[in-house]
């Protein structure tokens, strides 16, 4: 029994944290009026037009794909890169 003393803490700490966390995540009153208040404003504003709806959208650049990892050659590098691998 001794041996299982140092679990006390922890179960005490995890037990609280339940408890807090059940209550803090309750379901809470609401009185019917705000209710429909809150479903009127919603349904107002997910029927108003979305500003970025009428802007054309670009055209994704498309990457050209092998299937096989390949470096940039040896030209694409700046002319100061002076690196070398090993």
């Amino acid at each position: 029994m001794e041996i299982l003393l140092w679990l006390v803490p922890t179960v005490l700490v995890t037990g609280s944290a339940m408890l807090v966390a059940g209550w803090a995540g309750r379901e809470r009153a609401t009185s019917e009026r705000q209710s429909e208040l809150a479903q009127e404003r919603f349904a107002k504003a997910i029927q108003k037009r979305h500003p970025a709806a009428s802007l054309p959208r670009p055209r994704p650049v498309r990457d050209r794909s092998t299937g096989i990892a390949v470096r940039p050659s040896r030209s694409a590098r700046p002319a100061g890169d002076t690196r070398r691998s090993a």
